[in-house]
């Protein structure tokens, strides 16, 4: 896993600022690989409950890590709520390390 103690304490701070406690997340792609170099941070954030502003809330827990990081690292973030329906990138996501 390529993040350092830093980031990963920013991301879980972000996330229950941002979802809550229940909230799990999972670092997936380039970053979750020793052997990779560069790439941004791919979170997947899944909740056990409806979340009908998903996308908003993901574009704000983004804005919140960089804000924590002070940094430029490029962050996508995918969320998984119990209304969204499965697709091809949870199913990859799921692969990823629980953080």
């Amino acid at each position: 896993m390529r993040i350092t103690p830093r980031q990963h304490q920013a991301i879980l701070r972000a996330v229950r600022e941002v979802f809550g406690d229940a909230a799990t997340v999972r670092l997936f792609g380039s970053r979750a690989h020793d052997h990779l170099r560069g790439g941004d941070l791919d979170l997947y954030v899944t909740l056990p409950n409806a979340e009908p502003q998903a996308a908003a809330h993901a574009s704000r827990l983004a804005a919140r890590i960089c804000l924590l990081l002070g940094d430029e690292l490029p962050i996508d973030v995918v969320v998984r709520a119990a209304n969204t329906p499965l697709q091809a990138i949870h199913l990859e996501a799921e692969k990823g390390i629980l953080l």
